[in-house]
This record gives structure tokens, sequence and C-alpha cells, in this order.
């Protein structure tokens, strides 16, 4: 039984940051691309980032481009999203999903297994 544990979320301020966790197990982590989504209240599920089984290849939506960073260990079967400059747009469930092959993909429909989510509030 393949299973995403999320970790990480909160409140915090604009212009603060957050690192996101997510650890898999049931599943061989180190041949599948790892992914970030988040969805906001009344909005469609959105790609955020993903990266590829070694760590090496990474993508980012515009939206958070140059804030945030998805990182993974492949030791620990665990992917991170660190998310600096938060603004109030940023306000979503967040949600880490494994990839159907080791490439990286921004479409909802690569990916095949999804945790719970983590809230991620920014506000002041």
């Amino acid at each position: 039984q393949v299973q995403l544990v999320e970790s990480g979320g909160g409140l915090v301020q604009p212009g603060e940051s957050l690192r996101l966790s997510c650890v898999v197990s049931g599943r061989t982590f180190n041949r599948y691309s790892m992914g970030w989504f988040r969805q906001a209240p009344g909005k469609e599920r959105e790609f955020v980032a993903t990266v590829s089984w070694s760590g090496i290849t990474t993508t980012y939506s515009a939206s958070v481009e140059g804030r945030f960073t998805i990182s993974r260990d492949n030791a620990k079967n665990t992917v991170y999203l660190q998310m600096s400059r938060l603004n109030p747009e940023d306000t979503a469930i967040y949600y880490c999903a494994t990839g159907r092959s080791a490439n990286p993909s921004s479409a909802y429909r690569d990916y095949e297994y999804w945790g719970q989510g983590t809230q991620v509030s920014v506000s002041s």
C-alpha cells in the first residue's frame, strides 16, 4: 500500500518562509518523479513543482518560479518544497504526488498516488 504523508504547513505572514515535507512508503521511491500541487478554495488543483527521480531536473509553475525550491532525499524517501517570500495568493492545500514514471511532469494525469494534503495559509 502506497502512502504519502505531507507535513510542514501552517499559518505565516506575507514574506515569510515554510518548508513542506512528504514522506513516501510502499513504493520504490527513487524510480519515480515527484510533484507538488496545490488547491485554493473554489479553484482547481494546480501544478506547483516537479522533480525527476534523480533530483537533477526540476520544473516550476510561473507563479512560484524563483520563490519555491523542490528537492528530494532518496535515502529518506522524502520530497521537500521550500517556499520563500510567501504571499496571500499562495494560500492553499498543498499535495505531494508520485509520478507514473521517472520523468518530471506538470500534468495532473501523470501522477498516480497522492497525499492527503497540508494547509498553507498566508495572512497578515
